[in-house]
């Protein structure tokens, strides 16, 4: 039986340099964005990374671009709450703050939510969303609600598994199961995970290839 929700191949090497090329020319912050009417114009693709507080989401920018500073980590979930645009090439990469933070104040959590519901229906340039999932927990709730969110936007979303080095053997295989299971349910979701680690590399050149195949 086929096995649903494979790892990726890796590229080959046309794309491997495609990848390369994007993420080697200027990349920027550009601005941080707390409403809609604040979004940068519409006049270039973009792509988007989603992912629960602490995930990793901006050491994974920080590592696609080779640049250790432009997206910037924080120890206190949800303190990130704008939706970050980066440049890469002709291309928008979007930070999207972290959901899942627990110690917010509830009009804090509800003014993100919105703002991300109407950023994800509304961004006609929006490509796709990488949803990323720390391979030492596997999906969970949190992120099974914010997949729901993009199959009802009918947005594509592709799950990058982050940390994966922290993990061996059987127990990265239980993670990609649990993940697995998780992700049959959302016909938005792209049929191919992505297997990453930001400290050791792993992955990184995969998802720039990626990225810069995208149309």
């Amino acid at each position: 039986m086929e096995m649903r929700f494979p790892e990726v191949q890796p590229p080959e090497d046309a794309e491997r340099e495609a990848g390369r090329l994007l993420f080697a020319g200027e990349t920027g912050f550009v601005k941080g964005v707390v409403a809609m009417d604040g979004l940068p114009p519409a006049d270039r693709l973009e792509v988007c990374f989603a992912g629960r507080s602490n995930v990793g989401k901006s050491s994974l920018i920080n590592a696609l671009t080779g640049r250790k500073g432009l997206a910037r980590a924080s120890n206190t979930p949800g303190r990130t709450q704008e939706i970050n645009y980066f440049t890469a090439g002709d291309l928008y990469v979007v930070d999207l703050p972290g959901y899942g933070f627990a110690n917010a104040p509830l009009p804090v959590v509800e003014k993100w939510q919105r703002l991300l519901k109407s950023y994800l229906r509304g961004r006609q340039t929006l490509r796709r969303v990488f949803v990323l999932i720390d391979a030492r927990h596997g999906a969970k709730a949190v992120d099974d609600e914010i997949m729901s969110l993009l199959d009802s936007a009918a947005v594509t979303f592709q799950v990058v598994m982050t940390k994966v080095d922290k993990l061996r053997g059987d127990a990265l295989e239980q993670s990609l199961a649990k993940t697995r299971a998780a992700l049959v349910k959302h016909p938005a979701a792209y049929p191919e995970l992505i297997l990453t680690s930001s400290e050791k590399g792993d992955g990184i050149e995969t998802l720039r290839a990626i990225i810069a195949g995208i149309d």
